[in-house]
């Protein structure tokens, strides 16, 4: 009979079942993750449930974002790695997927972590299944939704501390983040302690509220026992629960923590490029324990803060690294000239290693009168682009400029022959720039401009004006479409009025018109202080506030002769060629000042000087003649006439032999005048004598 049943009952050929088939049956799949590797292998039915093909996938863990959705894998990760860290054996976890028509779809999954001898983990097998049935139930429902808003309430911290970050520039910025009442108050702590890891020591660099941090732990060593150089030497976050656990561990602290009431703390390792560069601990005072969910949301927080750290320690190197650079590339030292006062600021907006190339100089000049002030240069530019070549260019312009400048050259040449340095630099990069050459004994400013925005003069009584300077292209796109003339224009600079240079970050703004900009800094130069340098603190103080994206360079000069009074005045006479009654009302013009100036012993010789200077224009050129006398002071007083017209061509004194009328001009100048001389004036000149006043 024993054999009669045995030989009746009928097996399958494939009994017994294999895993494969009875894992496909319940809709489950397999995976087998190589640690060391990084490689995630899966079966077929693995591929189902995250409902991919295989051809779109790579072996690598990372490449299953394309369905689970971040939030997602964050919790995912978040499970594992706590599992991996606690010496679990095993996890598992529900999760959400993304299937390939949109919806979302539960998944659950189970893993076993297998370790070597030393404990260190290897692989992780484990199987991932469909759960959308098992949640199905009205109960399941109640508990994902639970489940969902505990989840976006502990994400939601994460997420609004991170949006913070994401704008944080420098170390003290995510620290403000962190203290505000979007940090350490919106995480439930009492306190907040953060260092950083410099030279095998740990530095605090904040404590919130103040007061909380613990004496004698500014400057701790990594090895000592305290919960941050326990989270450095390790790398693994510490939960502490309870304030048993926190006095048995850490028997040193303890004491000092005790007034703060501290219930439970967690200590989280700052990691960023897998080298630890500080560590943070949050102190509650109202709860005991962390659930899961807290763990992970802290973890996730802690790698967050790290990266926004590592990104402001790069900002501020790459920052200190550009400005340095910039500032090398400007005047180490500006010199003093005499007969005015100076003032230079720069003001950096500049984003890690974009720097921008605007620049000012000031250059001596040759020249100028021994009793009077100097002659100088004042130099304001803008080289195209935010980077290191743009600081480079600038340097090899300033350069140049400058010794162009120095050998004499007029402001017309000077500007001339910089633009055509640049353009054959073989730079894709033009510049504007302002170019002004100042006579400080008797006040006449030459100025020249590229394609730059129009000076500022600050007058005596506290008023401001624009000048409108009439402006060719800028530097190195002259050259290139062969446009190099450079029209010069002329202003004149009394005593106490200054003279503003600036580049457009200190008047663009965005969405705000150039004119508008200009009359706003108008507006705020009258307004501002009298002297130079609280002038130019004041402008630039303004423009950080406002902030603005571009740099800015400063330049003030105020004429002011030092121990002397004012200019006792001056006066012009426009005379027109063939006009017998022009000339004959600068002859008056000239006789009448004179007297009225004291300096009614020496009438003759000004008035012949003069009349000398204004018959050679008018015989020699073609055009008209300005005559021009000033009463200066400064190194005694003087007189000074000035005779302006259109012509190039430079006077020269001739020998006018026994017979001829002509040719004597100059040479009754030369042995009537205590000085004489002739300076460029954009496309003419201007001959000029002085003398000295009783």
């Amino acid at each position: 009979m024993a054999d009669r049943g045995a030989s009746s009952l009928s097996l399958p050929e494939d009994w017994p079942a294999h895993p494969d088939p009875i894992l496909a049956l319940n809709r489950m799949g397999s995976f087998d993750w190589d640690l060391d590797a990084g490689l995630f292998h899966m079966d077929a039915q693995a591929f189902e449930v995250f409902d991919l093909r295989p051809d779109e996938y790579d072996g690598r863990p990372e490449s299953l974002a394309v369905r689970v959705p971040p939030p997602e894998a964050a919790r995912l990760d978040a499970v594992v790695a706590r599992a991996i860290k606690d010496g679990s054996e095993n996890y598992g976890t529900y999760f959400r997927i993304r299937c390939r028509d949109g919806a979302l779809r539960w998944t659950h999954t189970q893993g076993y972590i297998r370790r070597d001898e030393t404990g260190r983990p290897r692989r992780v097998v484990g199987i991932v299944r469909d759960a959308t049935e098992e949640l199905a139930d009205s109960a399941a429902r109640s508990l994902r939704a639970a489940q969902d808003e505990a989840f976006r309430q502990q994400t939601s911290v994460v997420q609004v501390i991170s949006a913070a970050l994401a704008h944080a520039r420098s170390i003290q910025d995510v620290i403000d983040v962190l203290k505000d009442t979007h940090g350490v108050r919106h995480l439930g702590a009492a306190s907040l302690v953060m260092g950083l890891v410099e030279a095998g020591r740990i530095r605090l660099v904040a404590e919130g509220p103040a007061g909380s941090s613990v004496p004698g732990t500014r400057i701790t060593r990594i090895d000592e026992p305290y919960p941050m150089s326990e989270v450095v030497r390790t790398l693994s976050p510490r939960f502490i629960e309870s304030p048993e656990e926190f006095a048995a561990g850490y028997p040193i602290l303890w004491p000092d923590l005790t007034d703060l009431h501290i219930t439970s703390a967690a200590y989280l390792p700052l990691i960023a490029q897998a080298r630890p560069i500080g560590a943070m601990g949050l102190l509650y005072d109202d709860r005991r324990g962390f659930s899961a969910e807290e763990r992970a949301v802290l973890v996730a927080l802690g790698s967050s803060i790290a990266q926004s750290l590592m990104r402001a320690m790069l900002y501020e190197e790459e920052k200190d690294l550009a400005q340095g650079l910039q500032q090398a590339m400007l005047p180490r030292t500006i010199p003093s000239v005499r007969g005015a006062d100076v003032a230079v600021r720069y003001r950096s907006a500049a984003l890690g290693r974009d720097i921008g190339g605007d620049w000012y100089d000031l250059i001596p000049l040759p020249g100028g009168t021994p009793s009077g002030g100097g002659r100088v240069g004042a130099v304001i530019g803008d080289v195209q682009g935010h980077d290191t070549h743009a600081a480079a260019v600038m340097g090899q312009l300033r350069i140049v400029l400058r010794a162009y400048a120095a050998e004499g050259h007029t402001p017309a040449a000077v500007m001339a022959r910089a633009s055509v340095f640049l353009h054959e630099l073989d730079t894709d990069r033009f510049a504007t720039c302002l170019y002004a050459e100042a006579d400080l004994s008797t006040g006449v400013v030459q100025v020249v401009r590229a394609g730059h925005i129009d000076p500022l003069v600050r007058h005596s009584d506290g008023s401001c004006t624009r000048v409108t300077v009439e402006g060719g292209l800028p530097l190195g796109l002259s050259a290139e479409f062969g446009r190099l003339e450079y029209p010069v224009a002329t202003l004149e600079l009394d005593p106490g009025h200054t003279l503003l240079l600036c580049t457009d970050g200190l008047v663009e703004k965005p969405g705000t018109d150039l004119d508008d900009g200009m009359r706003g800094l108008a507006a705020l130069v009258a307004d501002g202080p009298d002297e130079v340098r609280d002038l130019a603190d004041r402008l630039i103080q303004l423009s950080e506030e406002q902030g603005g994206e571009d740099d800015v360079a400063l330049l003030l000069l105020r004429r002011c002769v030092p121990g002397t009074a004012p200019a006792g005045g001056r006066l012009r006479q426009y005379v027109a060629p063939d006009d017998p009654e022009a000339l004959a009302r600068a002859r008056h013009m000239i006789r009448a000042a004179v007297r009225a100036w004291g300096a009614r012993d020496r009438s003759y010789e000004i008035e012949l000087a003069a009349d000398e200077l204004i018959t050679n224009a008018l015989m020699h050129t073609e055009g008209s003649a300005i005559v021009t006398l000033r009463a200066l002071s400064g190194g005694g007083r003087r007189l000074r006439i000035e005779v302006e017209d259109s012509s190039s061509a430079l006077p020269r004194r001739r020998d006018a032999g026994e017979n001829r009328v002509s040719g004597r001009g100059l040479l009754l100048v030369d042995r009537l005048a205590d000085a004489w001389g002739v300076e460029a004036r954009g496309g003419g000149k201007a001959v000029w004598c002085e003398f000295r006043l009783p």
